[in-house]
C-alpha cells in the first residue's frame, strides 16, 4: 500500500538524484506500436469514428483511444481503447467500474480510467491511501484481463501526490498510469512528470504520456523521460516530420524545460 505523507514527499525528492538510465532513440515504426491514436472530441458521430478508424489503420497504429458511447465499432484491425470517469474523474468508483464492464462487453481491450482527484488530495494530506486505492480497485475488478491505465492529471498535482498516485495504483493491480486527459486547464504531459511517475513505478507498470503531444521531438523527449506510451490525435503530422525533426536535446518543438506543460487541449 501506498506509504505516509513524509514518505511519498521523500520519494518526489528523489527525482534528481536518482535519473533513469538513458534509453535507445524510438524509431518511427516503434512509436506506431506504443501510441493511442486518440479521438475523444465530443460529438463525434459513428460515421466519423468509422473514418477515423480507417485512416488509423491506414497509418499503421496498433491502438485507438475513442468515446466509450460510440462502442462498440467495426475496429479495422486496431485495438480499442476507452475512457471511464472522463474526463472529470469526479464520478462514483461503482458508476466508473459499471461503465469499465460496459466498454470492455462492447469491445474494449484496454481502459482508461481517470482518478478522482479529490481523494488524491485528502489522501496527500493525511497520508491515507485506502480510498484511491479501492476507488482504482473497483475498476480493475471490473475489467480482468483487460489493460488498465489510470489517468492521475499530474499536471495539477504536486510532486508529492503524484507518487502517491502511483503507488494506489499499482497497489490496485493497473497496468500503466497516465499523465493526463487532456481536457484539464492545467495543462498536459510534462518531462518532469513522466520521468517522476516511471522513476515510481519502477518499470513495473507502464507509464503513458498524453495531453499536448504534437511534435516527434516531444514525443523523443517524453521517451527518454520513462514514457511507454502515448495518446496522441496528430499521430500523422507526428510521422510526417519524424525525420526531419532535430534529435532530442536540440530544443525545438518537444516538451519543453523539465517542468514546462505541453499544450493544452484534447490531446
Amino acid at each position: 500500500m501506498p506509504a505516509d505523507a513524509s514518505s511519498v514527499a521523500s520519494s518526489a525528492a528523489s527525482l534528481d538524484t536518482d535519473p533513469l538510465r538513458s534509453r535507445e532513440p524510438l524509431s518511427a515504426a516503434e512509436f506506431l506500436a506504443i501510441a493511442d491514436h486518440t479521438l475523444l472530441a465530443p460529438g463525434t458521430t459513428p460515421d466519423e469514428l468509422d473514418g477515423f478508424l480507417r485512416s488509423a489503420a491506414e497509418l499503421g497504429v496498433a491502438r485507438v483511444c475513442v468515446s466509450p458511447s460510440l462502442l462498440p465499432a467495426h475496429a479495422h484491425g486496431r485495438e480499442i481503447v476507452t475512457v471511464v470517469g472522463f474526463p472529470s474523474g469526479v464520478h462514483h468508483a461503482a458508476i466508473k467500474a459499471a461503465e469499465a464492464e460496459r466498454a470492455v462487453a462492447d469491445g474494449a481491450a484496454e481502459i482508461d480510467m481517470v482518478v478522482n482527484r479529490a481523494l488524491v488530495r485528502e489522501a496527500a494530506a493525511s497520508g491515507e491511501w485506502s480510498a484511491v486505492t479501492a476507488e482504482i480497485a473497483a475498476v480493475r475488478a471490473a475489467c480482468p484481463g483487460r489493460v488498465l491505465k489510470v489517468i492521475i492529471e499530474s499536471a495539477a498535482l504536486s510532486d508529492a501526490q503524484i507518487v502517491g498516485t502511483c503507488r494506489a495504483a499499482e497497489a490496485a493491480g493497473a497496468d500503466f498510469v497516465k499523465t493526463s486527459t487532456g481536457f484539464d486547464p492545467a495543462g498536459g504531459a510534462s518531462v518532469h512528470a513522466v520521468r517522476l511517475m516511471a522513476q515510481t513505478v519502477g518499470g513495473r507498470l507502464g507509464v503513458k504520456a498524453s495531453g499536448g503531444i504534437r511534435t516527434a521531438a516531444a514525443v523523443r523527449e517524453l521517451w527518454a523521460a520513462g514514457a511507454t506510451r502515448f495518446g496522441v490525435s496528430g499521430t500523422a503530422a507526428i510521422l510526417a516530420e519524424w525525420d526531419a525533426s532535430e534529435p532530442s536535446g536540440a530544443g525545438s518543438g518537444g516538451a519543453g524545460a523539465d517542468g514546462a506543460q505541453l499544450s493544452t487541449s484534447a490531446y
